[in-house]
């Protein structure tokens, strides 16, 4: 068998990151960015290893071959390529570190995410290639996931709700009822049969947005620990999370958000409670219980980070052709008039999650990472950058911050109408909170490990 072109370099100039949902929308731009970021910042031999999910064979053949073309592109268009490598630039100098094979998962259907795990931690991926631009690859063995970037999702929602669109622009203004809507139409009681074969239920939207997620990472920790003796970063689990998820849109009676027609905002709230509690007291014996049957005293656990796209205009949300070209106008309207949180298109929307996945873990650690909420944002002219979003009963970094503080920093500019700054109380609350949702899934998936 022929080694993979990565086993050539170093441990450190190399990098494998998983991403679901990743054939269309944002996931897709999350894979360009991650290309385009890691060629012009990482050294020149190097190599990115990039495994996105779809659900089917073809779609996976599809967006390998769409990302290897997005890459020949920007290896012949980028000025500060070209500039890294000098006259002689070669545009196969970077298509070549670029490897992109994937698996097929369905987060809805709980046997293909052990299917695919399994693919991952023992099984060979393989990519062949045609042209000499990509290395062939046939029977690879993935050794390790760097980061995994959980985007797929769906919304459940069955369109607009036109009294509401008229109450949301004028009691918030324009700006605001763009950017927290509450004027989605959204069914309530979807459910799925996780296992096939099997009568049991499970909320739709929450199997596809938290629990599939939630079982496949369960499933990788073997590929995500480290041994804590590694100079390698710890495995990053990164959750993508939404804008418009408060503390009004969970319950933690209705886990399954089945009771709710806000189910997508509700499994987001989840996600939010998830990740932003992961390192606390309250949910360590729970967080340690998830990550027990793969690490050690020899190893460490991966590390789990939160983020959102903010708003993204993409299919998720069911428009006619019509409404989508007119949201579309609002919305660039919306980011002109300062709104920082319209990226608009899939590929900026990525910032944030794509940032997370290839920050420095010294960075990400002086910063405490974990327990901030990352969005994408963008100016007026769309220039992208990172940003702390308040997170309602959490604010932004898990403490209480002075007014004057928060000013200083920017953090007021771009708050949602109406919120309060937290207080210790909500603090607690939230930790607690915390606690319970973790005990509340742990015990959910040893039920759904006996049924698999």
């Amino acid at each position: 068998m022929v080694p993979p072109p990565w086993d050539r370099a170093p441990e450190k100039d190399t990098l494998f990151v998983l991403v679901t949902g990743a054939n269309s929308g944002i996931g897709f731009g999350i894979c360009q960015r991650l290309i385009d970021d890691y060629l012009t910042t990482r050294s020149l031999t190097s190599h990115l290893i990039l495994i996105p999910t779809t659900r089917s064979p073809q779609k996976s053949q599809e967006t390998i071959t769409a990302l290897r073309s997005h890459t020949k592109k920007f290896a012949e268009s980028s000025p500060a390529l070209r500039s890294r490598t000098g006259q002689n630039y070669n545009p196969q100098q970077a298509t070549r570190r670029i490897h992109i094979l994937s698996v097929q998962i369905d987060l809805c259907n709980l046997p293909t995410i052990t299917a695919a795990a399994d693919q991952l931690l023992n099984g060979t991926l393989s990519s062949p290639s045609t042209t000499p631009l990509f290395e062939s690859l046939t029977n690879v063995k993935i050794p390790r996931l760097d980061s995994i970037i959980f985007n797929a999702g769906i919304g459940g929602w069955y369109g607009l709700n036109w009294t509401k669109v008229a109450h949301n622009i004028f009691t918030k203004g324009l700006v605001s009822a763009t950017t927290w809507p509450t004027f989605k139409g959204g069914n309530s009681g979807q459910t799925i049969h996780p296992i096939p074969s099997s009568k049991e239920q499970m909320g739709q939207v929450f199997c596809a947005n938290v629990f599939g997620h939630y079982l496949f990472a369960q499933k990788l920790v073997p590929l995500l620990s480290r041994l804590k003796s590694s100079r390698l970063a710890p495995g990053r689990i990164i959750w993508e999370s939404s804008i418009d998820a408060d503390w009004d849109t969970f319950s933690l009676d209705d886990l399954q958000a089945l009771r709710t027609d806000a189910a997508y905002e509700s499994t987001k709230r989840l996600t939010d409670i998830l990740a932003l509690t992961s390192s606390l007291p309250t949910s360590k014996p729970y967080v340690e219980e998830y990550f027990s049957s793969s690490t050690s005293a020899e190893k460490a656990p991966p590390k789990i980070y939160l983020a959102h796209p903010g708003i993204v205009q993409t299919t998720l949300f069911p428009l006619n052709a019509f409404m989508f070209f007119w949201y579309q106008v609002v919305l660039y309207l919306v980011r002109w008039l300062g709104s920082p949180w319209h990226p608009i298109t899939g590929y900026n929307g990525s910032y944030a999650p794509a940032w997370l996945a290839l920050a420095e873990q010294e960075a990400l650690d002086s910063e405490g990472a974990e327990k901030i909420k990352w969005g994408s944002a963008a100016d007026r002219w769309g220039r992208c950058y990172v940003r702390k979003t308040e997170v309602d009963g959490w604010g932004w970094e898990g403490r209480v911050e002075e007014v004057e503080e928060l000013r200083r920093q920017g953090k007021m500019t771009g708050r949602k109408g109406g919120m309060e700054l937290v207080s210790e109380e909500r603090l607690v609350e939230f930790e607690e909170l915390g606690g319970k949702v973790w005990r509340r899934l742990e015990g959910l998936r040893a039920e759904w490990e006996k049924r698999l």
